[in-house]
């Protein structure tokens, strides 16, 4: 079961491997590709944080935005592989911001065809976020069981 487990968890980390591997190839002097489609949304993302929470996103680098992330992804994913709850909640925070500004669905109206593709991105990133939920409460679960139990009494003749 366990063998099963870990080829578990080095498929649902492949996503993030994979990612992280190929902006690491494509990062450049000015975060690459990654931190050109990640400005302007994350602009559009701070106008909407501003205006409805009222306050103001700090001023980002994109350069050391993409760069935490690759960093986020490939030591959370190295962690998770090897059964680590650390590593899970680092690609949790990693999908909690990230998620919300990459798959900005929200500013598309529903019948439009950026809607379907960002939403379903979307849909995806939330499924990984509930995989990782998942194991962080199982995780759990296996070490309160291991504290509950009693040690056998040696019976005396």
């Amino acid at each position: 079961m366990a063998f099963v487990s870990f080829i578990g968890r080095v498929l649902l980390t492949s996503v993030f491997i994979i990612s992280a591997w190929q902006e690491f190839n494509e990062f450049g002097t000015d975060g690459g590709p990654a931190a050109k489609s990640f400005a302007p949304k994350l602009k559009v993302f701070s106008r909407h944080v501003s205006s409805h929470a009222g306050f103001q996103v700090p001023p980002v680098e994109m350069k050391h935005a993409v760069a935490a992330a690759i960093a986020m992804k490939g030591v959370g994913s190295l962690l998770f592989i090897f059964g680590s709850s650390h590593g899970a909640y680092l690609l949790l925070l990693h999908q909690a911001i990230v998620a919300p500004i990459l798959c900005d669905f929200y500013n598309y109206d529903a019948d439009k065809k950026e809607f379907n593709q960002l939403f379903m991105k979307f849909t995806q990133n939330l499924a990984l976020f509930g995989a990782l939920i998942f194991f962080i409460g199982m995780k759990n679960s296996v070490s309160r069981r291991q504290l509950e139990k009693k040690p056998l009494k040696s019976k005396t003749v």
